[in-house]
């Protein structure tokens, strides 16, 4: 198919974001990043392996077994070998494509980016060092080239452009994808994959920035990987082997489905929409209370994420009490039920507006209108003028490696 295909789904409303970054996926990965190692003290958070068989191990979390593969059994030389006749085509440079690809890129295999010539997101690869011609291409061309085809468009422009991609995904190439939510929801978004290739899907835990940023620290993300198709029988093999070579430090196993599952409901409850109606909450009580803007934000977000939220993440949630008072431990402990008894039921109603397709239809129907992207900054700028976060701008400038 001549990239002029492709060119034309590009021109509908959902063309801009081909171009565009994509919205960062989450989280409070960069509060874990300012844990000090001191605040680990030695704990084990997970049972020594029980069992090790080529590479997978099988942790006890939480008296639950499970697999998981790591980095280091899959060191770059091992890398190198396994993807010597392969040529990665990573469609898409916005969050993920721009992580994971220089990752790919700084790990030595042979990939290519694809996207349209005339966008931002062409301007933002040659910025990152991809050259036209030898290593940047349309995305038609990208795709001819490429014998492993990453698909890390947004969810809703991978729906829009299918009917373009589709008949170059031919036999003997591997479909790859970092979410669910395309596959999974397919009488929804129209993506129904060819039944003669491999499909595979690595879900780093983390915006790109992250998965870039802990690869350059000699760390890795948390990903999950899963198999939707195995036409050769080592579509498993080659997703452990990708989710390494894009940055994981340790791969855990899913399905499509679950992958999408816990993903939308974790954004819109604790990861993102639940965490920001908490945060507002609380403070719109204090300020109605008679407490000052400053007081009120740092009772509500800057204690939580400077100082609390990096002790859960070392350490967990009773690692953080004990780093309390005794006062603070005796009222959270006291005030948790009452918390859980309200909010269960409402990620009982998120996680079945996940489930049958309600949060999928919202976000292809938002996101594929014309104007979606001005309303989308207006409502940036609705939550970037909020009391809460401009009093947060003013805090974070106190900081002292923010003072000039």
């Amino acid at each position: 198919m001549s990239s002029r295909t492709f060119s034309r789904a590009l021109r509908s409303p959902l063309g801009r974001q081909l171009a565009s970054p994509a919205v960062q996926r989450r989280t409070f990965v960069s509060a874990l990043n300012a844990v000090r190692a001191t605040a680990v003290s030695g704990r084990a958070t997970v049972s020594v392996p029980a069992q090790q068989t080529r590479g997978v191990k099988t942790i006890d979390f939480a008296g639950s077994k499970e697999e998981v593969y790591e980095r280091e059994d899959w060191p770059k030389e091992k890398l190198l070998d396994y993807f010597k006749n392969d040529t990665l085509a990573l469609i898409g440079y916005g969050s993920q494509g721009h992580g994971q690809g220089l990752n790919l890129r700084d790990n030595g295999l042979n990939v290519i980016i694809g996207v349209r010539k005339s966008g931002k997101s062409w301007k933002d690869a040659e910025q990152d060092g991809w050259v036209a011609g030898k290593n940047l291409f349309e995305v038609d061309e990208a795709i001819s080239r490429g014998t492993i085809i990453m698909n890390l468009l947004s969810d809703a422009a991978q729906s829009e452009t299918w009917p373009a991609i589709k008949p170059q995904i031919t036999e003997g190439k591997t479909l790859y994808f970092s979410h669910g939510f395309s596959p999974v929801f397919k009488d929804l978004t129209n993506v129904d994959v060819p039944t003669n290739v491999d499909v595979i899907l690595v879900a780093p835990k983390g915006s790109g920035r992250t998965v870039r940023s802990l690869f350059r620290e000699g760390r890795g993300i948390n990903s999950s990987v899963a198999v939707y198709q195995d036409v050769t029988g080592k579509a498993e093999e080659k997703a452990v082997a990708l989710g390494v070579a894009v940055g994981s430090g340790y791969l855990y196993k899913t399905t499509f489905e679950k992958e999408v599952y816990s993903d939308l409901y974790g954004e819109r409850g604790c990861l993102m929409g639940g965490i920001h109606g908490m945060f507002l909450a609380q403070y719109e009580v204090l300020r109605e209370r008679g407490h000052s803007p400053s007081e009120a934000f740092n009772e509500t977000v800057e204690e939580a994420t400077q100082s609390l939220y990096p002790l859960i993440g070392a350490n967990g949630m009773d690692w953080m009490y004990e780093a309390c008072s005794t006062t603070a431990r005796r009222g959270a402990i006291d005030w948790t039920p009452r918390f859980k008894d309200a909010l269960k039921p409402v990620f009982n109603q998120l996680y079945d507006s996940v489930k049958n397709g309600e949060e999928t239809k919202r976000s292809l129907e938002y996101n594929s209108q014309p104007d979606y992207r001005a309303r989308y900054d207006a409502e940036m700028e609705e939550i970037r003028n909020m009391e809460i976060w401009r009093a947060g701008k003013a805090v974070r400038g106190l900081r002292p490696e923010n003072q000039k």
